[in-house]
């Protein structure tokens, strides 16, 4: 999504403001733009159309100089992607503002500016705030109190950075709804929508809270709450294990992070499991008394992390004899809930900043969930900070705007929260034995379907013309199929569906001719025999199968079917094994599309707008 960074220093910042932005290039943007005001508080503007680098090159062709300014990334909601909407936007070339999230009541603001005689350049909501700041500044005192008075005004979700060119020692920060961080520095200080942005200049951050508004200059930092009251948020040292870093050896960050799935799946599982068993303490204090009184589990979530969901809830019926719901974050919010006894809301983001999960979680809490726990890649996230409980997948940065490593760890995360619930729930000491050995065992798993990447590849050439695809699945694979469909259509833009392999003959059987390709996940388990029957129905009408499934399955190759062997596993950490062979084969057939792999058009990799 749309990334901010703001600084105010005695040091020229324009390159700290661009390296801040590049390094958030992989939450997905169309424009970006600088401003900074000068040593004669002039404030000068840079925008450009595209990616950072256009804008470096703008500003070396014509360098800014000062000690304060703002920048931003924007990923289009209102307007088009353009110079003109790009960020900053600017009132009577004094107030320059950079925004996240939607004011949801612009154009009732817009109407009433305009009768106050300020003109609009842009077709954005966030020009709204920068013309209303600077018509509260005529009755205010400071900058601090016109962003005050200015935010009260507003209805939706903003995170937003206004500056003054006649005031070149301060900026004013304001939250609501989408994330702020402040990063504090020596006789300097910093604002970033994320820590990433800043991780060159500080590792010292504290986190705005909901309603904040914050005045940032060198030497200090004033917070006040939604009510005008001083308040003190603490202020932590960022134990960031890498960040974005570089590809390494790796054509994509997306293929680096596939290959990173073993050693993430090491470090979520490093330090929980104690002489072959869960420690609770993994999930924080007051777990063991939370997960004994659970006698239902609602599941919210988002796009792949919605598909994590789904698994955990074959878990949880299965192994935990929990019930278990899972639905998506936007419907959770908008419709009348009923919520059972004891119920544990589990919320599922890798970033901890998705806006529809967060609110889902906000509203949770007003009507009667027991409890919530978050399973999550991002400590200090605003999910974390507001959940009860927390599993962190310690994934590490995952830059790629298709997720890989952040699913396989949710799943992890999840597995481990099925077996701490079934402590409290009958599970047997032999069963959650056999379950976290599964989990010891899973990396070298994952190792072995790595060696498969070049079959894999091979078989990609076939889907070079090929524009729609379906992928098949029962069980608990189903959610991997579909799982697997997302990827296929994020990255190469091919139209891909999946189903529940014993819904075939309710409709998608009528798609099936040899342009369709099937993809077929096959584990061998106790629907095995089910899905062949399925599998044989779409032979029968034409179509051309490619089938992932574990040797004992018995599958053969032939020339309606393809059939690439996964490493036998157990059944319980099948899900997790049979995700890397369809994240490859998004990731080749992106390849041979020649798509933009680590930044699909229209994507964003942090989703904190409605």
């Amino acid at each position: 999504m749309c990334g901010i960074v703001g600084a105010v220093a005695q040091r020229d910042v324009a390159d700290i403001l661009v390296e801040g932005l590049k390094r958030l290039e992989y939450r997905g943007y169309d424009s970006a733009g600088v401003a900074v005001i000068n040593n004669n508080n002039e404030l000068l503007t840079t925008k450009r159309l595209g990616k950072v680098q256009e804008l470096a090159q703008a500003l070396e062709q014509q360098p800014v100089t000062g000690g304060t300014g703002i920048a931003h990334t924007r990923w289009a909601t209102h307007g088009v992607p353009s110079e003109v909407n790009a960020h900053p936007h600017v009132s009577n070339n004094t107030i320059a503002v950079v925004h996240n999230g939607i004011i949801e009541n612009h154009q009732t603001l817009r109407s009433q500016l305009q009768g106050l005689g300020y003109e609009f350049l842009s077709q954005t909501d966030t020009e709204v705030i920068t013309h209303l700041v600077h018509h509260e500044l005529k009755t205010s005192d400071t900058l601090l109190s016109a962003v005050q008075k200015t935010v009260k005004q507003l209805e939706g979700a903003y995170g937003t950075v206004v500056m003054d060119s006649r005031d070149q020692d301060n900026i004013i920060v304001a939250r609501s709804g989408s994330p702020l961080v402040i990063g504090y520095g020596l006789g300097e200080n910093f604002i970033a929508s994320d820590i990433m942005a800043l991780l060159p200049v500080t590792r010292k951050f504290s986190y705005l809270e909901e309603g904040d508004v914050a005045q940032i200059s060198r030497f200090k930092v004033s917070i006040f709450d939604t009510n005008g009251e001083p308040v003190e948020r603490e202020a932590k040292d960022a134990n960031v294990s890498h960040d974005s870093g570089d590809k390494g050896e790796y054509r994509h960050y997306m293929l680096k992070e596939t290959y990173e799935q073993p050693t993430a799946i090491r470090n979520s599982l490093e330090g929980r499991l104690v002489n072959g068993m869960l420690d609770i303490n993994t999930f924080g204090e007051g777990a063991d008394e939370i997960f004994k009184n659970v006698e239902h589990v609602q599941i919210i979530a988002c796009g792949t992390s919605y598909h994590s969901g789904m698994v955990a809830r074959y878990w949880l019926e299965e192994l935990a004899g929990v019930s278990c719901n899972i639905e998506i974050a936007s419907e959770f919010r908008y419709r009348k809930s009923f919520v059972p006894k004891n119920s544990l809301l589990v919320t599922i983001s890798q970033s901890g900043e998705t806006a529809d999960t967060l609110a889902a979680l906000r509203l949770a809490k007003e009507i009667g969930y027991q409890s919530s726990l978050v399973i999550c890649n991002v400590p200090g996230s605003s999910l974390v900070r507001e959940s009860d409980l927390a599993f962190m997948t310690k994934a590490g940065a995952e830059i790629g705007v298709a997720s890989t490593k952040a699913f396989t760890t949710q799943l992890v995360g999840l597995l481990m929260m099925t077996v701490a619930i079934g402590q409290h729930h009958g599970m047997s000491d032999e069963k959650q034995t056999e379950i976290t050995q599964s989990l010891m065992s899973l990396p070298a798993k994952l190792d072995e379907v790595l060696a498969l990447a070049s079959s894999i590849e091979d078989l990609a050439e076939d889907f070079a013309d090929k524009h729609h695809a379906l992928f098949l699945g029962r069980g608990d694979q189903y959610p991997i199929a579909m799982e697997g469909a997302l990827k296929l259509k994020e990255i190469s833009y091919i139209h891909a569906e999946a189903y529940a392999a014993g819904e075939l003959k309710h409709g998608p059987l009528a798609l099936i001719d040899a342009e369709m390709p099937v993809i077929v996940v096959a584990p061998k388990n106790d629907l095995i025999e089910k899905l062949k029957s399925n599998v044989e129905e779409v032979r029968a009408r034409g179509g051309l199968m490619y089938v992932f499934a574990d040797s004992d399955a018995n599958f053969a190759s032939d020339d309606t079917m393809k059939v690439i062997n996964v490493p036998v596993c157990d059944d319980i950490i099948a899900p997790i094994v049979y995700t890397l062979p369809l994240q490859l084969l998004s990731y080749y057939v992106a390849i041979i599309k020649g798509t933009d792999v680590d930044q699909p058009r229209n994507l964003a990799k942090s989703v904190t707008v409605e």
